[in-house]
């Protein structure tokens, strides 16, 4: 019963409202200029990671509400550690940033703040998110630090969401999420070196745009993995926006996509406790046993933003449009529980 979008169109109608529904590619068009809200509550955001069996990779550019952010945060989830963790707050960015208004056209992204010298040389911070012909580079320089990372796309399909709220009509999520990529490149300081080879590391891609009530709380579950030889991955995700019209569930597989309908997360009583996510049709049943609980809590004047992403080893069975049965067991990822007031 969910809308599959298959015609170019716009995000939002001429009365500003969401046209809702979900898509395997990025076919509508973006415009800031029909969001009928004020600019302090449009958000916008790129979010890459990339991560192998022990590291985990995260670069942002993005803004939200009052301030934007530039953030870098590289950290060890089997061994719970965190080596980097670098962040420049903007205040407010609102059109500053030039957000792209399309997740796969080609484009690059850029961020630049000319510092002074210091004993690196330079206080320069440049972060850039470059798109062309189906590969992206991310790039970062930060005082000492040098970051490159290529990510090469193994399946054309992936998942896109454009969901209404029902508490406001002129509420919407516009979200683009693009795995199955493999990841390769390094990551330098004046002391250490970390890298990433695409035979198993694989990078994330979360865009999103949009205007939602203050109050919101989410399930997010995305992994990408060899199988069989082949290239696997899921999007999974509930609780955020009006999910009957589209949900965020999707399996890839051999250069494919198979959707799926509403999937629940079901927790214990402790974070690191198994998580199990099913779907209502009997076509995934997932288990994940979490080795490390990336926390973050956000509080500033009226933003309370608490997150839990979990790493950890999913295993189970996940069916295809044709009735084949994937066993999983080896793909190392994550599933996250937020709950946010902005």
């Amino acid at each position: 019963m969910e809308r599959e979008l298959l015609n170019k169109g716009p995000v939002l109608d001429k009365k500003g409202r969401p046209v809702p529904g979900f898509s395997r590619k990025s076919i509508l068009t973006y415009d800031r200029r029909a969001i009928r809200a004020f600019p302090w509550r449009i958000k916008e955001w790129d979010f890459y990671q990339i991560s192998n069996s022990h590291l985990c990779l995260q670069l942002t550019i993005g803004h939200a509400v009052y301030a934007g952010q530039v953030s870098l945060m590289l950290f060890d989830f089997q061994k719970g550690k965190k080596y980097l963790d670098i962040c420049r707050t903007l205040a407010l960015p609102f059109g500053s940033l030039h957000m792209p208004t399309d997740a796969e056209a080609d484009h690059t992204l850029s961020y630049l703040h000319r510092g002074l010298p210091n004993k690196y040389g330079n206080s320069d911070i440049f972060m850039g998110f470059e798109t062309s012909c189906g590969r992206r580079i991310l790039t970062c320089r930060w005082k000492d630090l040098d970051a490159r990372i290529e990510l090469e796309r193994k399946n054309p399909d992936s998942l896109v969401v454009n969901l209404p709220f029902d508490e406001n009509r002129h509420a919407f999520y516009y979200n683009h999420k693009i795995n199955c990529m493999t990841a390769e490149g390094y990551v330098r300081t004046h002391s250490h070196e970390w890298t990433f080879d695409p035979e198993d590391s694989f990078g994330i891609l979360d865009w999103g745009r949009g205007v939602w009530p203050f109050h919101n709380e989410w399930y997010w579950s995305n992994g990408s993995g060899w199988l069989n030889s082949e290239m696997f991955g899921f999007n999974l995700g509930c609780g955020f926006g009006n999910t009957d019209i589209a949900s965020e569930n999707i399996l890839f597989y051999r250069g494919t996509s198979h959707k799926l309908g509403k999937v629940d997360f079901i927790l214990g009583k402790d974070y690191m406790d198994p998580w199990h996510l099913r779907d209502r049709e009997g076509r995934l049943d997932l288990c994940l046993v979490p080795v490390y609980d990336r926390e973050t809590k956000i509080r500033l004047l009226w933003v309370d933003n608490h997150c839990h992403q979990m790493f950890g080893r999913f295993s189970g069975t996940a069916v295809l449009d044709d009735g084949t049965v994937l066993k999983i067991g080896n793909v190392i990822s994550f599933a996250e529980h937020a709950v946010n007031n902005w």
